[in-house]
């Protein structure tokens, strides 16, 4: 697999200098560009991005100061390795405070300048490393239709904010929600019509419950939102509020000769007043999501003991 250079760009107004510096960046494999002012490297910056720019700190016009600055505000994941003489050593720790990554004193030390950019290399493969980890570790977690926690990170989440209302004696509600004749609509319109509407509700979900609110899609046409620190009362008015929100949403914006209202049903459970642990609070929100479908779709039904006796 080819591996893409690593993009340097030299500002520095000495040629003998800069003419030194490519020879040796080029000569271990990386792709170097050049300017000879402040002015000339933040015209280039803004034309293409690098990896690291070495830059000299005096120089007429623009100085090392000014690159790093436009720099950082034009791509802030670019490294930026400050050249100084001894006498402006101090400028150097100052830039670093401005954002610069290191620097370099001159008279140059070639040894020194390949250890600072293999170091800098270094961190900037372990900076993707750790990101592209965060990346896949998320992905795990969503579903990739609709972009909500998936089935099994819902299970990881409830448990935790279980235990987590068990300790602080809090209430946790949970909201089981099933789109109605989801089946009859894929069979009349066809799974692309369907995704459409999973995204659609999805997002509803998203816009209309609370930043703290927990939301998934459990499976197939069903979704769940744990509702953390709430009783039933104001979970229900949750609930409702993205009832109204997904009947309200035409969902078919270019079919007007026919009603295409999309109608959820939702039951409700809550902890420790339904269920004591997870299975019982995800089993007892089924049974009110299945007695609010009994009774007409659209609706939502508090699961109560009264539910066992009918």
């Amino acid at each position: 697999m080819e591996i893409n250079p690593v993009k340097i760009l030299i500002v520095e107004d000495d040629e003998l200098l800069r003419s030194m510096l490519t020879n040796l960046l080029e000569t271990d494999g990386h792709e170097v560009h050049t300017a000879s002012n402040g002015t000339d490297a933040i015209e280039i910056i803004e034309r293409e991005s690098f990896d690291i720019i070495i830059t000299d700190i005096v120089m007429p016009g623009v100085d090392g100061v000014g690159v790093l600055e436009a720099a950082k505000r034009i791509d802030s994941g670019c490294d930026v390795i400050m050249i100084t003489g001894f006498a402006t050593a101090e400028s150097a720790v100052q830039s670093m405070k401005l954002g610069a990554y290191d620097y370099i004193i001159k008279p140059f030390n070639l040894d020194h300048i390949k250890i600072i950019i293999a170091k800098t290399l270094e961190k900037r493969k372990l900076i993707k490393k750790v990101a592209e980890g965060e990346y896949y570790k998320q992905l795990s977690r969503v579903d990739g239709l609709t972009e909500l926690y998936n089935h099994r990170f819902f299970h990881q989440l409830l448990e935790s904010e279980i235990g987590r209302a068990l300790r602080y004696e809090h209430p946790l509600t949970l909201l089981m929600i099933d789109i109605d004749n989801f089946k009859k609509l894929n069979d009349s319109k066809g799974h692309q019509t369907g995704d459409i509407v999973l995204k659609g509700v999805a997002s509803i979900l998203k816009q209309t419950s609370r930043d703290c609110d927990l939301i998934a899609r459990y499976g197939g046409d069903e979704f769940a939102i744990i509702i953390p620190e709430t009783d039933k009362n104001n979970a229900a008015t949750i609930g409702n509020r993205v009832r109204e929100q997904v009947e309200s949403k035409n969902f078919f914006q270019h079919e007007t000769t026919e009603k295409n209202t999309i109608t959820i049903s939702i039951g409700l459970a809550a902890f420790p007043v339904d269920a004591i642990n997870k299975k019982e609070l995800i089993t007892k929100a089924d049974k009110a999501l299945y007695k609010a479908k009994s009774l007409g779709r659209n609706k939502i039904f508090i699961y109560s003991e009264k539910l066992e006796t009918t």
